[in-house]
């Protein structure tokens, strides 16, 4: 049986085939047999009969309107309701016994991942797993901290670990995209504390030197790539956070050359990470356009524009007026737009138009 995401694609599908089959209908180009036309739809019919027994699917616009809105309104209610939930045990949990306190904070991460596993067996659209999900993962967060300052237990890296595990069972278990997000910036920032302590400082400084977070972004971006993870449709987002877990700290020495670890002149370390982010900003353009990655190519687009900016700036801002500083702005998006476009009609002119 097919997961949701993939029944979902397939009916995308069917309805892209239904669109062109009645342009190619109309054109006179291609005219089905009643008795083909009728075996298609009974197919077509059928199929999307057995995928929406099992999942929640959008079958039409108007179904799929309707599902952002309640993509959102889960979103809006899964915040507030870990906000409250922080609230409430920010404010009585003081007041209560010692050994109430413990059993609330261990007894509110099991049960809440009890409900999500519960609903997300007897509950198709998955909203309100995902919501339950992340209330699960406020809970776990508080529980960790919590507990530390109830045994005045010292603070340590390793609870952004247990962050990390946590919020990528949950992610799985319930195809959350924002649980997704939590758990790698955990995982980043666990990993940078690390690289941290190995260069010789304090893990809670680990964003003094921004090169801390290149492990975390290289684990990234090879992730998808010896994972198979597209029956969650997860490869994407792990790819786009890897290029930001890279490219903003490159952005920042870019900037900054004083806070990185080489040894060599500020100006020498700027100029280097400079060129080092338009390249891989121009490689991921590159890399996401070859393999139909579009998230990718809107990543390194944003970034490539960025580091462009940026220079345009230390350039001519204090030197130029301002409205010949943004008249070259635009200019050179300009020819940006030419350039992607000159790639996407080769692009098209070797593929024939193939997707």
């Amino acid at each position: 049986m097919l997961g949701p995401i993939e029944a979902q694609q397939r009916i995308d599908r069917i309805r892209a085939f239904e669109a062109e089959r009645d342009a190619l209908r109309d054109a006179d180009v291609l005219a089905l047999t009643d008795e083909q036309a009728q075996a298609v739809q009974r197919y077509h019919t059928e199929l999307r009969t057995a995928l929406s027994a099992v999942h929640e699917l959008d079958t039409d616009a108007a179904e799929r309107r309707l599902s952002l809105g309640l993509r959102v309104a889960s979103l809006i209610g899964a915040l507030s309701m870990a906000a409250s939930l922080y609230l409430l045990l920010e404010r009585y949990l003081d007041d209560l016994p010692r050994r109430l306190a413990v059993s609330s904070l261990v007894l509110l991460p099991i049960a809440t991942a009890l409900g999500t596993w519960v609903l997300q067996r007897y509950e198709r659209s998955g909203y309100i797993a995902r919501l339950v999900a992340l209330v699960s993962f406020a809970a776990f967060v508080y529980d960790l901290n919590g507990l530390a300052s109830l045994y005045s237990i010292t603070p340590s890296d390793g609870a952004l670990f247990a962050y990390a595990v946590y919020a990528t069972l949950l992610a799985y278990a319930t195809r959350s995209t924002l649980l997704v997000a939590a758990s790698v910036i955990a995982f980043d920032c666990y990993i940078a504390m690390r690289a941290g302590t190995l260069g010789g400082g304090y893990w809670l400084y680990f964003g003094e030197h921004p090169e801390n977070f290149f492990p975390a972004a290289f684990a990234l971006l090879a992730l998808p790539e010896f994972v198979d993870v597209r029956a969650f449709g997860f490869s994407n987002h792990y790819r786009v956070w890897g290029l930001m877990t890279l490219l903003l700290p490159i952005l920042v020495l870019a900037n900054v050359g004083e806070l990185s670890y080489l040894a060599a002149s500020p100006h020498s370390i700027e100029v280097g990470y400079q060129i080092a982010g338009f390249g891989l900003s121009a490689l991921a353009i590159w890399a996401g356009a070859r393999r139909d990655h579009t998230p990718v190519v809107n990543t390194g687009v944003t970034f490539f524009v960025i580091f462009l900016y940026t220079k345009f700036y230390d350039w001519w801002w204090a030197t130029l007026p301002k409205y010949l500083f943004f008249l070259i702005i635009g200019l050179t998006a300009v020819v940006i737009i030419g350039v992607l476009r000159s790639v996407r009609q080769r692009h098209v002119r070797v593929t024939g138009g193939a997707p």
